[in-house]
This record gives C-alpha cells, sequence and structure tokens, in this order.
C-alpha cells in the first residue's frame, strides 16, 4: 500500500527542499544499497525465533544516518520520528 499520508502531501506542497534532505536525497541516489546490503548479509543476524530482526537496509541507513548526524541510538530514534526526511530516507511509514 502506498497511499499518501497528509503530512506527505503538507510536504509535497513545499517550495524548497531543506539542506538535509537534498543531502539525504543525493546520499539515496549514489549509494549502492543493494550491493552494500549483500555484503552485510552473511554476518547479520537472523534469528528464526522471537521477534523478527529489522531489515539490513533499514538498518544500514539508521548508521549512515547516526554517522552523518552525530546521533547517539536514543537520538537517531528521535529524529526519526521529528524528521519528515529522515523517515523518508528511511522508507519508514508509521501507517505500516
Amino acid at each position: 500500500m502506498n497511499q499518501m499520508t497528509l503530512t506527505d502531501m503538507k510536504y509535497s506542497n513545499r517550495k524548497k527542499k531543506t539542506k538535509r534532505e537534498e543531502f539525504l536525497d543525493a546520499m539515496d541516489e549514489i549509494i549502492p544499497w543493494s550491493y552494500w546490503v549483500e555484503i552485510i548479509r552473511p554476518y547479520y543476524f537472523n534469528n528464526k525465533r522471537g521477534r523478527k530482526p529489522i531489515g539490513i537496509e533499514t538498518m544500514l541507513r539508521m548508521y549512515l544516518m547516526q554517522v552523518w548526524f552525530n546521533l547517539s541510538d536514543e537520538g537517531i530514534e528521535d529524529s526519526i520520528y521529528d524528521s519528515y526526511a529522515m523517515r523518508t530516507f528511511m522508507h519508514i511509514d508509521f501507517n505500516e
């Protein structure tokens, strides 16, 4: 399901992108995500029981944002909730 939310509609009508959005869009384009995911896959924890682990690409994107913006674990979590640009970069939809 790829339905636009009210937030998506609100942000799509803006006239200018923030520097953070421009940076994250550039990184999204130039990083070979599928290649990096395949490099990490053999070392990534894959628990067959219990709660399903978070996807490799999601964790990689989160880690890179922590490094780029100098954020702690709690800081990145708060930023994802607060920042539309970071949420979009992470491909996170809170409606799912």
